[in-house]
């Protein structure tokens, strides 16, 4: 399967609410959008992110399909990964893939990311490109109504 970063296309935006709205990806995910089902909200988010200098945010393609999205965001020094694969494609090496791509793209460092604890897929991802474990954190989780423990993972240069 090959995999690739683009830019965000206006027709990838859909395809993004559609999976940020798969009930079992929302409780993995678990630190979300408190109302992810609002989209104009949604809408409004986006527009926000991809008209930010600030923010890189790619598509993420399997074989040429919109499986998801990757970006870095934050201030210089204190800046995060986050990323986003549809449930179909987990387990199979696309989630790390688009993250090395991405991490290839912005070669600023240290980034940071973080992830539920329990979340052990997306921990899978984070620690095979590099990222390691350096705090752990309680927060609000609005996906699950809940206080989650977070890990917070740093990739140094």
């Amino acid at each position: 399967m090959q995999v690739v970063l683009r830019a965000v296309h206006d027709s990838d935006v859909p395809v993004f609410y559609r999976q940020l709205n798969d009930p079992e990806a929302l409780w993995m995910a678990a630190f979300t959008p408190e109302e992810p089902a609002d989209r104009d909200v949604f809408e409004a988010r986006w527009k926000r992110i991809r008209a930010s200098a600030d923010v890189v945010v790619r598509t993420v393609l399997a074989d040429g399909d919109v499986i998801g999205h990757a970006s870095v965001y934050g201030e210089p020094g204190e800046r995060e990964v986050t990323y986003w694969v549809d449930r179909a494609y987990w387990g199979r090496g696309v989630a790390t893939a688009a993250l090395r791509a991405l991490l290839a793209e912005v070669g600023e460092r240290p980034l940071f990311a973080r992830t539920s604890a329990d979340n052990a897929g997306s921990l899978r991802v984070l620690h095979k490109c590099g990222f390691r474990t350096t705090a752990r954190a309680t927060g609000y989780a609005p996906a699950r109504g809940e206080d989650v423990e977070e890990l917070v993972l740093r990739l140094e240069p």
